[in-house]
């Protein structure tokens, strides 16, 4: 029992450390005032290609509806989502990407896809396809919790 705890914090502080590696390095790499949290949702409402509500990225995201129209309030600022009330339900708000978002989103993904495909190359191609699987399965097992 104490080596499967020992692997398990061992495990998590690899994955916590790393993801702060990432987001750091990834946040430098976007252009001058786009956040990895704007990025994240116009990746995905690229992804998607269809509406979603600020509730339903919210989940997607797992943050609370507060951040998410935090988020969401920037980027229809900078013009790179429209948001528009729900036709069946007034209280209800659905978001799209605008154009700008589009482009927006490209140029992000061709600012940081140098820096994960230098991480990528350095590890190697077969070392990632090995433990993504893995690091999925983990994802999804960790999102019934909540």
């Amino acid at each position: 029992m104490e080596e499967s705890h020992s692997l398990a914090v061992s495990l998590f502080s690899e994955i916590l450390m790393a993801d702060q590696l990432a987001r750091s390095r990834l946040s430098k790499a976007l252009p001058k005032g786009m956040e990895l949290s704007h990025f994240s949702v116009l990746n995905h409402l690229t992804r998607t290609g269809v509406e979603r509500s600020p509730a339903q990225l919210a989940k997607a995201f797992h943050v609370t509806r507060g951040a998410m129209t935090n988020t969401i309030n920037k980027l229809e600022v900078a013009g790179y989502v429209h948001v528009r009330p729900d036709w069946d339900d007034a209280r209800r708000k659905m978001v799209t990407i605008s154009p700008a978002g589009q482009a927006a989103r490209d140029a992000a993904l061709a600012a940081i896809a140098p820096v994960i495909d230098d991480v990528v190359a350095k590890v190697g191609v077969d070392k990632v396809r090995t433990v993504l699987p893995v690091l999925r399965e983990m994802r999804l097992k960790l999102s019934k919790f909540e």
